[in-house]
């Protein structure tokens, strides 16, 4: 087969997975069809926009950086979503009589199929047309845009080919729970330096478009600004910075497909002696209280660090409870009590705790024969729970304290995020007697068909309720800071909070566990429907 039949052939592949996947369902494709809406609309409104930057200031600097911006996109999504792409796995070809060479032609052919193409494409073509005067920087324009979607791909297509043993396996999809964190830092971190940038304006970027303007695919934008000014030399010298990054990417793609494609992989190998890894358990065993406490402490711990869907709750609720407070306070906007919103998002871990378990329930239930085990249960599941968020909660507030300099109302926030805290895990343990649901375990939904309603109850109902319980402590801070001379007494609101947030966890526990004892059979049925 020659390399036009083989490219043509991939490309076939490519469009005939993509129609077989609209296929499957109409929710499917109204997912689809939407998402093409919505990217071409936002591509089409960044294109318009770039161009109606033409002539500005700082425009070139904008183009470059967006280049950037869109090289780092196309690195980081295959380690996030290598599922997105059924042909970012070369190792499904790997029984075919095919040579790298000709089979890198063919699925970077492929890969220039999709939205997300288009999208780099329409935002590239802008990029270029905002800086680009005179027929020799148009003329340049071509070749530069070819050029810096060409790198944009060969990047993506390197990166998966250089990991796709690390992302096909289950390390990978714990990968991909990283991108929650990813957003949601990125995003924080945007709008902080957009906030910077509008009170300094753009000039400050312009020595980092200096050197950016100089690193591929950006490279290529800044050939167009540089013929554009008459430095032909400097433009064909960064769009060749371009040219060999294509080269370069290429290389190191083939490295790895001739690797994949000749090494022997987990399938071929004896499997390894798992014994190092029973020795390492039996290390966190004996740090752990003794009996059912310590196993169900162990296992809920091992929930956390193995379940996909456990582990991306904890992230997204570490990563929240820190962002919320800490940026703003980086934004001088913030208060110190933001700081009680770790507490908050850690604690909204205890709801639902059989639903974790899914249909394994059936084999805790078998070991819960009166209240008195269940209370062991809940309390083991709740002490792991505060091996993460009493400490963490902790040093997000001590954190945010030293960013506001406010050091004095340390003690009363610390003590109204450990009452908030207990609050959280009793009425958590309350909720999961009463309000059990499924968590699917394909897909992204988390909560089963049908049971959406006993989710909101659970989480909501139980927030509230957390919210009342901590009012006596809330009363005393609030109390405390309008009489005077209260701040010599603040101090107290610590021992105090904690005192009562433990006293709350330990009377929660002590109403779940009769509740969850008679309910064993209506909770195994509710977290087995998913």
């Amino acid at each position: 087969m020659s390399t036009a039949e083989l490219t043509a052939t991939v490309v076939r592949l490519k469009l005939s997975l993509l129609r077989n996947g609209l296929r499957q369902s109409a929710g499917r494709r109204a997912a689809y069809l939407t998402s093409v809406v919505v990217v071409i609309l936002v591509a089409a409104l960044q294109l318009i926009g770039l161009i109606a930057l033409r002539g500005s200031a700082h425009v070139t600097t904008i183009a470059v950086l967006l280049a950037e911006i869109l090289a780092l996109g196309w690195a980081v999504m295959p380690l996030f979503f290598p599922s997105g792409d059924e042909t970012l796995d070369p190792t499904r070809l790997v029984m075919l009589p095919l040579r790298p060479q000709p089979l890198i032609r063919a699925l970077l052919a492929a890969s220039l199929v999709g939205i997300g193409p288009l999208f780099t494409l329409c935002l590239l073509a802008g990029s270029v047309l905002a800086v680009a005067h005179g027929a020799a920087a148009y003329a340049t324009a071509v070749a530069a845009v070819v050029l810096a979607l060409l790198v944009c791909v060969a990047l993506a297509r390197a990166v998966a080919a250089a990991n796709v043993r690390l992302l096909t396996s289950r390390k990978g999809r714990d990968l991909a729970v990283l991108s929650g964190l990813v957003v949601a830092v990125g995003t924080q971190l945007v709008n902080f330096g957009a906030q910077r940038l509008g009170t300094a304006g753009l000039g400050r970027l312009d020595p980092v478009g200096d050197v950016l303007r100089w690193i591929p695919p950006a490279s290529a934008i800044g050939a167009v600004d540089s013929v554009s000014k008459g430095s032909y030399g400097t433009g064909l010298a960064q769009l060749a910075l371009s040219a060999a990054a294509v080269a370069g990417l290429g290389t190191l793609w083939s490295r790895s497909l001739t690797k994949l494609m000749t090494a022997p992989d987990a399938s071929t190998l004896q499997a390894a002696d798992p014994g190092p890894r029973e020795r390492g358990s039996a290390g966190l065993s004996r740090l752990l209280p003794p009996g059912r406490t310590g196993t169900v402490m162990e296992r809920s711990l091992r929930y956390v660090w193995r379940d996909p869907k456990t582990k991306a709750a904890w992230v997204t609720s570490l990563a929240i409870g820190l962002i919320v407070p800490v940026f703003n306070a980086l934004q001088g906007t913030g208060s110190l009590y933001f700081a009680c919103f770790a507490a908050g998002m850690l604690g909204i871990q205890m709801y639902n705790q059989f639903g974790q378990d899914t249909s394994a329930f059936w084999m805790v239930a078998m070991t819960i024969s009166s209240p008195r085990d269940a209370y062991a249960e809940l309390r083991g599941r709740a002490l792991a729970l505060l091996l993460i968020t009493l400490p963490y909660a902790t040093l997000v507030t001590v954190v945010t304290t030293a960013l506001l300099d406010d050091w004095p109302k340390l003690p009363e926030v610390l003590g109204l995020s450990f009452a908030l805290l207990g609050a959280m895990l009793a009425t958590g343990a309350w909720s999961s007697a009463r309000f059990p649901y499924s968590i699917p375990q394909e897909g992204y939904k988390n909560v089963a068909p049908g049971q959406a309603g006993l989710a909101w109850i659970s989480i909501l109902g139980g927030m509230v309720s957390a919210a009342l319980l901590s009012s006596p402590v809330i009363a005393a801070t609030i109390w405390l800071n309008v009489t005077a001379g209260g701040d010599r007494w603040s101090w107290l609101l610590l021992p105090a909070g904690a005192a009562y947030g433990a006293l709350l966890l330990l009377l929660g526990l002590r109403l779940a566990a009769p509740r969850t004892a008679r309910r064993l059979p209506e909770i195994l049925a509710a977290v087995s429907k998913g």
